[in-house]
């Protein structure tokens, strides 16, 4: 997802030539550089999908979670036109539930 916006990957540097100049950089400086630039790269890129892999199970977790609590108002709804004897206090015991299952607390 994210990937789309890096312009280089970590064998682009690594593979990287520079034309040698007679006032160039010390190569031993810069190829140690770029090994560390390298390895970072690979670190990002293994956070990155580690990211989006813990994005899409939230997302998934969220959807499943809307469901059931889509499903836990109509359940309330049809208990408080079929039984009018339900009190404030059922009520509040449902909604107790439904945000248990919601925030994850028990």
């Amino acid at each position: 997802m994210i990937e789309r916006n890096i312009e280089l990957s970590p064998e682009e540097i690594l593979g990287k030539d520079f034309k040698i100049d007679t006032k160039g950089y010390r190569l031993i400086e810069v190829d140690k550089f770029l090994d560390t630039v390298v390895k970072d790269y690979e670190k990002f890129t293994k956070i990155i999908k580690k990211l989006e892999e813990m994005v899409q199970e939230s997302n998934e977790e969220n959807t499943k979670l809307k469901t059931e609590i889509r499903s836990l108002k109509l359940k309330v709804d049809i208990a408080k036109q079929g039984n009018k004897e339900v009190t404030n206090v059922d009520l509040l015991k449902r909604i107790s539930e439904i945000e248990k299952v919601v925030f994850g607390s028990e």
